[in-house]
């Protein structure tokens, strides 16, 4: 017997072996949450983002809270209406404020993720969110697909077509992370007036973008599935309790109110309406 035909009946009876599962399957599980990037990177890409959200938390003052004025009718009938109570509707109205930082946060988060793609980084305010090592692809990342004006949407086109005529071999994209359906095609169309087009600007859907990327086609859905997992870990390896830390917009409007003897909701419309008829009085 030959040794090539000695090497084919061992690799034959290797692959059959209980040890050859085992080594399989840890190759299978290299990754415990996607297999595009590591756990260590996913986990630090988790931890910017916990730190977006607590410093957008804590970032509302309450003068900043107030600066637009508050709808203390309003608040007084989600309340009652949906039996809430009042710091619960607090908290909720300071969310709804400060939800364009975190979508602007979450869009970076996609950024980092992608950067941990091999082949690929992040721009790090160069002017792209992500490009390829070679330079053959440059790409602008937009959580959603409705976050520009027109101005906004000239602005890129000319950005990207720039990168696309001084890279030659580049393929350059307006990334929608959240679109309003799965695509990759090219960008072209008539923005302020006038028309735009190139043979290597594109725009595309988060998925599409996630999938050309890694080169796995549900990428974007296992990050979605990994998620819930991922943050867990990350909370408990951290000893973090689950909700994030409380604002000091609402720890100051609770101060006051202990300090006045007045209800949450007295406070604050106390605080902003003060100068009107009757207010005064709360």
């Amino acid at each position: 017997m030959n040794i090539a035909t000695l090497e084919k009946n061992f690799n034959a009876i290797f692959e059959n072996t209980f040890f050859s599962k085992i080594f399989n399957k840890n190759i299978l599980m290299k990754n415990k949450y996607v297999e595009f990037i590591s756990d260590k990177h996913f986990l630090e890409c988790i931890e910017s983002l916990y730190d977006s959200y607590v410093k957008a938390k804590t970032n509302i003052s309450k003068k900043k809270f107030y600066k637009n004025k508050i709808d203390t009718f309003k608040l007084t009938f989600d309340a009652k209406f949906n039996n809430i109570n009042e710091e619960a509707i607090i908290e909720t109205e300071i969310l709804r404020q400060i939800d364009k930082s975190i979508n602007n946060s979450i869009g970076i988060f996609h950024e980092q993720i992608l950067g941990g793609v091999e082949g690929f980084e992040i721009g790090n305010l160069s002017g792209f969110d992500i490009k390829a090592n070679d330079n053959t692809l440059f790409a602008d990342i937009k959580n959603k697909h409705n976050t520009m004006n027109s101005s906004a949407a000239e602005s890129l086109f000319q950005k990207l077509a720039r990168y696309a005529d001084t890279y030659k071999q580049a393929k350059c994209y307006w990334v929608q992370i959240l679109a309003k359906h799965s695509f990759n095609e090219k960008w072209f169309g008539e923005i302020n007036g006038k028309e735009y087009s190139h043979s290597r600007v594109y725009k595309i859907s988060g998925d599409q973008f996630y999938a050309l990327l890694t080169g796995k086609e549900d990428a974007f859905y296992k990050l979605y599935k990994a998620l819930p997992l991922a943050i867990s870990d990350f909370l408990k390896n951290n000893g973090i309790d689950k909700t994030v830390s409380e604002n000091s917009a609402l720890a100051e409007i609770q101060k006051e109110s202990t300090k006045t003897n007045r209800t949450v909701f007295d406070q604050m419309s106390f605080e902003n309406y003060s100068y009107y008829l009757g207010f005064d009085k709360l």
